[in-house]
C-alpha cells in the first residue's frame, strides 16, 4: 500500500459535513442562550475589540461559561459532539471513498481543516475517519477547565494546514520542518492530488490555493443561492453541489472521477519514468 499514490481530501466541518455551527447543537443551549444571542455577543466583542473572529468566539465560550458558573471542560465538549447532525450520506462516505480509491490504485486520506472546535469534532461518529483534525482547541488548567486558545484556525491560516498535509508535517508544533525547503518530488501529497471541500467564503483561501497549484475544490450548499453561484462563475471553485454525500450524487461521482484522474496521472508518470530509465540504461 505504501507505493500507492496518496490523495488527500480536506474538509471544512460546519455547514460542510454538519448542518450548522457545531456550537449550536448542545453548547449554546447548555448556557441557556439562543444561537442568535450567543453569536451576537461574540460578533459585538469581535468588532468592538478589533479581534480575530475565531479568537472572539473562543473567548466568549470561556467567559460566558465562567460568568454562568458552568464548567467548560474537554470531556464535556467531546460529549457534545454526539449531538452533531451530519448531512445525508456523510456517515458512510469516508469508508466508501477510501475503498473506491484502493480499487483504483489510490490511497485516500481524509483531513479536517475547520474553524470549529476540535474537541466537539472528536466526539462525533466520524472522528475515526480522519488522519488528522486541524481545528480550534483550548488549553486546560490543572482542574480540567478551558483557560486559553491552544490552537486557532481562522479563515486565512487554514492554508498552513494544506502545506502541512502537502509536506507530511502534521504536528502543529513543528514549524521547523514545515518551513524547511523541500524538493517538489519529495513532498508526501502533491497539490495535484488534493481535494478541498467547503461551504463558502470562509473556505475561499484554501479553494483558491487548490486552483493555483493544480488541486481541486468543491463548494457544497444546503440551499443554492447567488453567493454559491458566484464562487463558480468567478472561478474561485471548480464545482458546486448540494451537501449530499450519498452514493451516486453529483458530489460522489465527481470526487470518484478526480480519484480516477489521479490514478491515471500516476500511471502515466510511472510509464514516463520507466522509459527514461530504459533510455539511460541503453
Amino acid at each position: 500500500m505504501s507505493s500507492l499514490p496518496i490523495a488527500a481530501i480536506m474538509y471544512d466541518f460546519d455547514r460542510t459535513l454538519c448542518t450548522k455551527d457545531m456550537q449550536d447543537y448542545s453548547f449554546i443551549p447548555s448556557l441557556g442562550m439562543t444561537e442568535a444571542e450567543f453569536w451576537q455577543a461574540t460578533n459585538e466583542l469581535w468588532l468592538r475589540e478589533h479581534m480575530d473572529g475565531v479568537l472572539a468566539y473562543m473567548y466568549s465560550m470561556v467567559k460566558i461559561s465562567r460568568d454562568k458558573n458552568i464548567p467548560l471542560r474537554r470531556n464535556t465538549l467531546v460529549e457534545m459532539g454526539k449531538t452533531v447532525e451530519l448531512f445525508r450520506g456523510v456517515e458512510d462516505w469516508f469508508d466508501r471513498i477510501t475503498r473506491f480509491g484502493l480499487e483504483n490504485g489510490v490511497r485516500v486520506e481524509h483531513y479536517v481543516i475547520s474553524s470549529g472546535m476540535k474537541e466537539i469534532i472528536e466526539g462525533t461518529s466520524i472522528s475515526r475517519c480522519f488522519k488528522s483534525i486541524f481545528a480550534c482547541e483550548f488549553l486546560y488548567d490543572e482542574n480540567g477547565g478551558a483557560v486559553w486558545p491552544k490552537t486557532d484556525v481562522n479563515y486565512t491560516n487554514k492554508t498552513q494546514f494544506v502545506y502541512r498535509i502537502n509536506k507530511g508535517v502534521l504536528d502543529v508544533a513543528n514549524d521547523l520542518d514545515l518551513n524547511r525547503s523541500m524538493p517538489e518530488d519529495s513532498k508526501r501529497v502533491p497539490f495535484t492530488n488534493m481535494i478541498y471541500i467547503g461551504d463558502g467564503l470562509s473556505d475561499v483561501p484554501c479553494m483558491k490555493m487548490m486552483k493555483a497549484y493544480g488541486g481541486y475544490s468543491v463548494a457544497v450548499y444546503q440551499k443554492r443561492d447567488a453567493k454559491v453561484e458566484d464562487l463558480l462563475s468567478k472561478d474561485r471553485v471548480d464545482f458546486i453541489y448540494p451537501a449530499d454525500y450519498s452514493e451516486g450524487t453529483g458530489l460522489d461521482l465527481t470526487v470518484k472521477n478526480i480519484i480516477r484522474k489521479i490514478s491515471i496521472g500516476d500511471a502515466l508518470s510511472n510509464e514516463n519514468a520507466n522509459q527514461l530509465r530504459q533510455l539511460a540504461g541503453g
